[in-house]
């Protein structure tokens, strides 16, 4: 790493914050600090979604996977268009038509106050987990660039450093901060990652396109694997993506806050319809990155090119064959991710407290002596402790990364998404029954991720989020008809 690498990341670590807070303006208010004054421009939150939800673990691990798949991600894409558009029309008004601070009021105004906490404290416990591995994977570059130069920073001071910077524009500027922030961190990355493909396809030989046609790597979907432990397959990627999407934008307070903090109806779809677009460019993008870096390792498979894991494809060709100056533009871009997705948890998780659990945060804050401002802003803090705390936890893996945090994600997608379609299209579904059945389901659906393991693999993460909507039924039905036979006179 060369002085003018780390200029150039110190420069943006010390100029975006600065202007992310300039241009959200002074936070007086909690509705200010959490929802954002509901008057920012639709692209600047389709940009915030598409960073929110790409993070770093697209930005390492798309590579990696198409380095050994091809454009695979670029056929999942087509299932979350699907899925947005289902969102856009039958679930955003659900949320635009009243004030809602989280997503999960709607189920607390149709099954009441336990169903809404028991949703929203899984989304805050299964997000804790997901962010440690985003977390985690946001040091492999920079762990990888000062090892290559002989400097040994631990990760805990590195993960400090990240979240410090993080936490300082987030509890300044609110979700403003974190919106504007995510659009000028998108399109570094962005740029970055084209970058990238402008100087590796400069090398490649002239016969490329054919190199890559006849390697398969421009398949969109995977043939010939698992059904069940693949997410790239036809039906994995277009259904299962769709089924992603439907539970990721439509129940998970992560991305309907963003939705949440739209103008209107008109411009909430606007926003959700194009990040859609936004996905499916960066996901090509980055996968044209890894079909090109693979002709450029020669075109072996990933264990003969010494590199550990699909996530070291990327970080390895960033720092051996960057020049400098663009090196040090590439990782700031990777710690704009990692920032990215990290200010959206904050605000998304303090969000969710403080309008899930309302009679909490009243007796913390008269124990604590808070406003509730402070209080929210103490609640950000207190979370990103957990977040370093659990990123911390982690141990290295030799799944991709972003196969295993869309995993655990994948977990309360499916009860939680069960859990909306029933109050939107069942009238006589009652929390008598679906919360007893959202319990059994959320660690059983874990407990499958752990130890199905079809062919020797584990299973698809869009398999759990259809695993737990069944399970959720299947619950929900057996509670029901016991009831039933508990309550008959003739019993």
């Amino acid at each position: 790493m060369t002085l003018l690498d780390l200029a150039v990341m110190a420069a943006y670590l010390a100029g975006m914050p600065l202007l992310a807070v300039l241009l959200s303006g002074r936070q007086s208010s909690t509705a200010a600090y959490l929802e954002g004054g509901h008057d920012l421009p639709w692209w600047a939150l389709c940009l915030s979604m598409v960073a929110t939800e790409t993070s770093t673990l697209t930005v390492i691990s798309v590579p990696g996977v198409a380095f050994g798949n091809g454009m695979v991600f670029v056929g999942l894409a087509l299932g979350y268009l699907l899925g947005r558009a289902i969102v856009a029309w039958k679930f955003l008004p659900l949320y635009t038509n009243g004030q809602m601070l989280s997503a999960y009021d709607y189920l607390g105004q149709r099954f009441g106050g336990a169903m809404q906490r028991a949703v929203s404290a899984t989304f805050l416990g299964t997000r804790v987990l997901a962010e440690a591995v985003r977390l985690f994977a946001g040091m492999l570059p920079l762990t990888a660039m000062l090892a290559a130069t002989h400097i040994t920073i631990p990760r805990s001071l590195l993960l400090i450093g990240i979240v410090g910077v993080t936490l300082f524009y987030t509890l300044c500027g609110g979700l403003r901060a974190v919106v504007w922030s995510d659009a000028i961190q998108f399109c570094l990355y962005l740029g970055g990652a084209a970058v990238c493909f402008g100087l590796l396809w400069q090398d490649m030989p002239p016969q490329v396109v054919s190199i890559l046609h006849q390697a398969g790597k421009f398949a969109l979907f995977s043939h010939g694997t698992s059904p069940f432990s693949s997410a790239f397959t036809p039906l994995a990627a277009v259904g299962g993506g769709a089924l992603m999407t439907l539970a990721s934008h439509g129940t998970d307070q992560l991305m309907v806050q963003r939705v949440l903090a739209a103008r209107s109806l008109r411009e909430a779809r606007l926003a959700l319809m194009g990040s859609a677009v936004g996905v499916a460019a960066l996901f090509a993008l980055l996968s044209g990155v890894g079909v090109l870096l693979w002709v450029h390792h020669g075109q072996v498979a990933l264990q003969a090119t010494g590199l550990s894991s699909p996530d070291a494809v990327f970080p390895d060709y960033i720092v051996h064959d960057l020049p400098s100056g663009l090196r040090g533009l590439l990782v700031a871009a990777i710690l704009a991710a990692t920032m990215g997705s990290l200010s959206s948890t904050l605000s998304a998780m303090t969000a969710a407290t403080v309008g899930d659990f309302p009679a909490l945060c009243a007796r913390l804050a008269r124990v604590c002596k808070l406003g509730p401002l402070a209080l929210a802003r103490a609640l950000t803090v207190l979370w990103a402790v957990a977040l370093v705390g659990g990123s911390l936890l982690f141990a290295q893996s030799s799944q991709s990364a972003v196969l295993l945090g869309l995993s655990i994600a994948a977990c309360s997608y499916g009860p939680m998404l069960g859990t909306f379609l029933a109050g939107m299209a069942v009238p006589s579904a009652r929390a008598t029954e679906l919360l007893p059945a959202f319990c059994a389901t959320v660690p059983l659906v874990l407990c499958a991720m752990l130890i199905l393991h079809p062919g020797g693999h584990a299973v698809a993460f869009p398999w759990l989020i259809l695993l737990g909507m069944v399970l959720l039924c299947v619950f929900t039905l057996t509670l029901r008809g016991v009831r039933k036979v508990l309550s008959s006179p003739h019993r």
